[in-house]
């Protein structure tokens, strides 16, 4: 059993290293205040290629699996980036890998380059206001009408909707009446953001500034027949192979994002001297430091062993859902141990944990809460009854 990473992976962590470089930290601070998109971060990760990082290399990606994708999201997310530059590319490295598995070689040729070459941005729109994670229950419509599909609903929470050029769009096209199996009747769609039929409202939120998140009010948008995928009425069937990788990835950022507070909050312990010596020298101070480096350690190993699960084709349900809640967990306990290091000037903008500490509640919300995935593994692990 060999833990260590490849020479290729370490040389992965290590490019993305350099390249974060040039992307420090007052630039994510003044991208926090602003609210503005990090563009130029995201054309440097789509110039050096890092999008496509598990795209095929037929359409121009690299061809490599969620592990290589998940520790380069670690790498972000660990420079000090966090959570505003990891999901300012979240979606290119995941969001269509409905396309790549279930998409037609016409479509994958049409859609893959463009998001691999940071000519297009898409968003992910699933959950809606009043399902939230009850997404067999989604209302948004999509009807079939003289070879287009006309779309009528609403979206909430959606990333990046406020720069997308794209959507990727799960919508019911079978009422829940008339539906014979479970996870039928919703198709999956890629297509223009087309901005005269759909609205898109920006949600203030507490953190993660720089990617905006934001409720769409869908008005009739037209989708042409050859921007669905795959079957009619198979597309919650498709998300799904999506699902896993998004959970492991955003458990690296997770994990990153706690490693770039710890490094933070150990070097402030060092040289902070109060009463005559470093507080880092005070074991009040030091033993939640070393548990959070335990817990972040731990947060690797689980990461990567569901990383390695999926690239294997190996069921990992479950082990990607525990990677994400325990990752989060442990990403936010470091972020908070980092603040409460500092003391006052945790409180302080310019000492930069604050924004960790803020953006480590999203791993812990989204894209599922951690009282569904122990009802995941209560029912599929432990052989519990159902609860929900």
């Amino acid at each position: 059993m060999d833990f260590s990473l490849s020479e290729d992976q370490q040389a992965i962590v290590q490019a993305i290293g350099q390249l974060c470089e040039g992307f420090g930290d007052d630039y994510w601070l003044e991208r926090d205040r602003s609210g503005e998109f990090p563009e130029d971060f995201y054309k440097a990760m789509a110039h050096a290629g890092w999008l496509g990082v598990a795209m095929p290399v037929e359409h121009g990606g690299a061809g490599l699996g969620i592990l290589e994708a998940a520790l380069m999201m670690q790498a972000v997310s660990g420079s000090g980036a966090g959570l505003s530059g990891a999901s300012a590319i979240h979606m290119n490295v995941f969001g269509l890998h409905p396309v790549v598995v279930h998409g037609s070689e016409a479509q994958k040729a049409r859609w893959l380059p463009a998001i691999i070459e940071g000519r297009d941005k898409a968003c992910f729109g699933v959950t809606e206001p009043n399902t939230g994670l009850n997404t067999l229950k989604l209302r948004t419509t999509a009807v079939k009408k003289d070879g287009r599909y006309v779309v009528h609903g609403q979206k909430i929470w959606i990333s990046t909707a406020q720069v997308a050029s794209k959507i990727l769009l799960l919508a019911r096209t079978t009422p829940i009446d008339r539906v014979t199996e479970p996870g039928g009747g919703l198709s999956l769609f890629y297509t223009d953001l087309d901005r005269t039929r759909v609205q898109v409202r920006a949600i203030e939120k507490l953190g993660r500034h720089a990617v905006d998140s934001n409720e769409l009010f869908i008005d009739g948008l037209e989708i042409p027949e050859e921007d669905r995928i795959g079957e009619e009425g198979k597309g919650f069937s498709y998300i799904l192979h999506g699902l896993n990788p998004e959970r492991v990835l955003l458990a690296a950022e997770a994990t990153g994002l706690g490693q770039a507070a710890l490094r933070r909050a150990a070097r402030y312990a060092g040289e902070r001297v109060v009463f005559d010596r470093p507080i880092g020298k005070n074991q009040g101070v030091q033993h939640p430091l070393a548990e959070r480096w335990v817990e972040l350690h731990a947060s690797e190993l689980m990461f990567r062993n569901a990383a390695w699960l999926y690239d294997q084709g190996k069921p990992c349900a479950a082990e990607a859902n525990a990677a994400k809640f325990f990752c989060a967990e442990s990403g936010f306990r470091a972020c908070e141990t980092a603040v409460l290091t500092h003391g006052g000037m945790g409180y302080a903008k310019e000492y930069h944990v604050e924004r960790y500490f803020r953006e480590a509640m999203l791993p812990r919300i989204a894209p599922v809460s951690p009282q569904l995935i122990l009802c995941y593994i209560a029912e599929k692990v432990l052989g519990l009854p159902k609860s929900y």
